[in-house]
């Protein structure tokens, strides 16, 4: 299993996606939803906000490996803005399977380059 590719999943960003998502996980930052305040502040556009992309990247693992599968770690490194208008693709590769734990490399990448990278641990694939 170690080199497995996972499939590609691509999320176009849209300005309800960035919104919505913020506003669910109660992240009433401008930023994430004020366009004008967002550009005020220097920024391209409203952009993803942390918990949005942790909850995609778990997303894109989990869809992979299933029903069963429980992550039991998780560590993520932000990179470039996700900005609404853009692209998010991900993908990954099974980089240690240790018995029941399966680690999983993933990076999540935007136009302007990676948005996300890093490990997902999980159990019962």
């Amino acid at each position: 299993m170690i080199g497995a590719a996972l499939p590609e999943l691509s999320i176009d960003l849209t300005p309800t996606l960035v919104i919505s998502t913020a506003l669910a996980t109660m992240d009433h930052t401008p930023v994430h939803h004020d366009t004008a305040l967002a550009r005020a502040q220097g920024s391209k556009d409203i952009f993803l906000n942390i918990l949005t992309t942790m909850g995609l990247v778990e997303r894109y693992v989990t869809d992979w490996a299933g029903p069963r599968a429980v992550i039991r770690g998780i560590d993520v490194r932000l990179g470039v803005p996700a900005y609404a208008g853009d692209r998010l693709t991900f993908s990954g590769t099974v980089v240690s399977d240790a018995g029941d734990l399966l680690k999983v490399e993933v990076r999540g990448r935007v136009s302007l380059g990676d948005h996300a990278t890093g490990t997902v641990t999980l159990e019962g694939r």
